[in-house]
């Protein structure tokens, strides 16, 4: 009985050896969902609140400028301005986390907002 004690004393160790690398790396890779779900509410964000500054009246290059505060670092934003509409496209692309999940793909977030033109 006590010999066959001695025998399983490491496995407990190893167990946790093995578990622990597969945590670390489960919990890294939730992060990174994490960080893409708040790039694309950004980009969400941004399209809204573009499309929404050129219906009320202020010029593209303002609402650009507002548009490029709110995305992700990197974004790109395009207008398409009608006589009754305003359409606004924001697109980003997130890099993947560095260290043991460098080799995942980055990932492009995009958003689409449209807005009235009002009258003044």
């Amino acid at each position: 009985m006590l010999g066959s004690r001695r025998e399983e004393d490491g496995a407990a160790t190893a167990e946790l050896a093995l578990g622990i690398p597969l945590l670390v790396a489960l919990t890294a890779g939730l992060v990174w969902m994490l960080a893409v779900g708040a790039a694309q509410v950004r980009v969400i964000d941004a399209s809204r609140e573009a499309a929404r500054a050129v219906a009320r009246g202020d010029d593209v290059a303002s609402a650009e400028a507002v548009a490029l505060r709110i995305a992700p670092d990197g974004a790109r934003v395009r207008f398409e301005v009608g006589d009754t509409q305003v359409t606004v496209t924001t697109r980003a692309r997130i890099t993947g986390p560095g260290g043991l999940l460098g080799s995942l793909p980055g990932v492009t977030v995009s958003a689409e907002a449209v807005a009235l033109v009002e009258e003044s």
